[in-house]
């Protein structure tokens, strides 16, 4: 299949071969963190960070079956979580405390969008039944709808929400500039409109450790301890890994991306019938995680 191949950074020179970044995780036993960076990021300010030590290393590879392939660098990775952030700070006033519905399947924008949240203190919801759960009202069964504690909606659907309000919407087409559908009245089309943000933080409130940071079915995490999380998971692999994987869930997939990403590595991500088509079909796989430089398949 051939691929419509969208590099969203500049890359002076393969990652791999990059001697520039002061990464020293190419010596076994040290840090696989940049001189000066002794422990894993406690927040997406200090993950940024780190990923824009080395700014030209992609960080974040998207392929999806419809022959879709994006690259983000960790400089360009950076400039869209703060766009974004800098949207939900002006135009929702997101702050700790805020709950931002993510109706989006696993992909790169759900990557974004999420550590955009995370930025500002806000917390990422995966459903309307963990948003009512988050405010421990009645949970019994999950809906479509955005429910009633759902601040801001992020959503590809924007026909499943048109009660929120707010609501944002996000088309998952690469190359897209607006979103290719009717809209709700006051929906925000964010392909348009992040772009007109800053790409350097402005006014953002500060991030309180303790406050909710994910929701899903499972439980609530914290801030502190979704980073603590991923510190723990990047401490057990490889440094500075390049790793595949699949998009199986919103959650899941951002736990791991994010875990990856405390690590200064690098994330490979597939949507389901990109990774389906990889395991029915070995030489193809084989070619693409060497294209890749992948050092973990995790499929």
């Amino acid at each position: 299949m051939n691929y419509t191949r969208v590099v969203l950074g500049s890359q002076p020179e393969p990652w791999y071969l990059s001697t520039s970044s002061g990464v020293n995780s190419r010596r076994p036993g040290v840090s696989p963190y940049p001189d000066g960076v002794p422990t894993p990021p406690r927040s997406v300010a200090e993950l940024l960070a780190l990923l824009t030590a080395d700014p030209g290393r992609p960080r974040l590879t998207w392929y999806s079956g419809a022959g879709e392939r994006v690259e983000l660098s960790g400089a360009v990775l950076d400039n869209w979580v703060c766009k974004t952030a800098n949207l939900l700070v002006e135009e929702f006033d997101a702050a700790p405390g805020t709950h931002v519905l993510l109706d989006l399947p696993a992909h790169w924008r759900s990557v974004v969008w999420a550590l955009a949240a995370w930025r500002v203190g806000a917390c990422v919801v995966t459903s309307a039944f963990d948003v009512r759960a988050v405010e421990g009202t009645d949970a019994a069964e999950p809906s479509d709808g955005p429910g009633p504690a759902a601040d801001v909606v992020v959503t590809d659907r924007p026909s499943a929400h048109r009660e929120a309000r707010d609501l944002v919407v996000v088309t998952l087409a690469a190359l897209a500039r607006r979103f290719d559908g009717a809209l709700p009245a006051g929906a925000v089309d964010a392909a348009s409109a992040v772009m007109t943000y800053s790409d350097r933080i402005g006014w953002s409130p500060a991030v309180d450790p303790a406050a909710p940071a994910l929701a899903t079915p499972a439980g609530t995490t914290s801030h502190a301890a979704l980073f603590s999380d991923a510190g723990d998971a990047a401490a057990g692999a490889t440094a500075a890994e390049r790793v595949l994987l699949e998009g199986v869930d919103l959650p899941g997939a951002l736990r791991k991306v994010l875990a990856v990403l405390a690590g200064a590595g690098s994330v490979v991500l597939l949507d389901v019938a990109m990774a389906t088509a990889l395991r029915a079909d070995a030489p193809r796989r084989t070619a693409l995680v060497a294209s890749e430089r992948v050092t973990s398949d995790l499929l």
